[in-house]
């Protein structure tokens, strides 16, 4: 049988602003501000893969315990919970991963058409989840906007951890599609180019990661995610409809 196959660590990598604040308990504040929905996001990420890989004939992630939104079956200690609290509290750009999802391409009905389904599920669950934010946000802004304003006239607490919600999983699902392997994006291009290509393209898949690492360190993949950043905005602002100030 052939070993399963799944998604590596760079795949889940993402990038978010840096925090401002100095204080101690507000970093804390603001790390779970960005842990929580980063954490959820990740799960549903890789539920979205699972569930679609079962929708197609192949139980491989259902039978290992990654057919669920409990994040212990799919945290990476290193890369869900350490590298990016450590990147908030030390107020980094902040990057992570979860285990990648396994998925037999043996078992699946059609595996080039499914394994490209498979791939793109993952991105399309961040939209989704975006959507929903968005949506979420502006029903608490038409309905109690008082949650979303802080005492002092600002944004609360709530307000915050939906923004972040929002930009998270655009970040996410824009990230994921950049076509390089290990990357969904990757994979949903490998559907449309020939056998052979594609096959180089995966064997080459530790360049691709060190390309992805140096437009991290240089600065440029902030530039790649402008559009998920500005399609945010534009989510965030047709929730909250001028009820709340949006100075990010």
């Amino acid at each position: 049988m052939i070993p399963a196959r799944g998604w590596t660590p760079a795949q889940r990598f993402a990038t978010l602003p840096r925090m401002e604040n100095t204080d101690m308990a507000a970093r804390i504040q603001d790390a779970l501000i960005f842990f929580i929905p980063f954490l959820f996001s990740l799960c549903f990420h890789e539920f979205a893969h699972g569930w679609v890989a079962r929708a197609r004939g192949d139980r491989t992630a259902e039978l290992m315990g990654r057919l669920t939104m409990n994040p212990t079956a799919h945290a990476d200690l290193f890369g869900t919970v350490v590298f990016p609290l450590t990147a908030i509290m030390m107020n980094i750009p902040l990057f992570g991963w979860a285990k990648p999802v396994p998925v037999n391409p043996r078992n699946l009905k059609t595996p080039k058409n499914d394994m490209f389904l498979v791939a793109l599920a993952g991105p399309l669950s961040n939209v989704f989840l975006a959507l929903v934010g968005a949506l979420v946000l502006g029903f608490v802004a038409s309905v109690a906007p008082e949650t979303l304003r802080s005492a002092g006239g600002g944004r609360s607490l709530a307000f915050e951890i939906g923004k972040q919600f929002i930009f998270i999983n655009m970040i996410l699902a824009f990230f994921n599609l950049i076509p390089l392997h290990p990357l969904d994006g990757g994979k949903v291009l490998g559907r449309f180019l020939p056998a052979s290509l594609n096959d180089k393209l995966e064997g080459a898949q530790m360049y691709s990661m060190i390309i992805l690492l140096m437009l991290f360190m240089v600065g440029a993949l902030k530039y790649i995610l402008l559009p998920a950043i500005a399609i945010g905005y534009q989510l965030l602002a047709f929730a909250v409809d001028g009820k709340i100030p949006l100075n990010l």
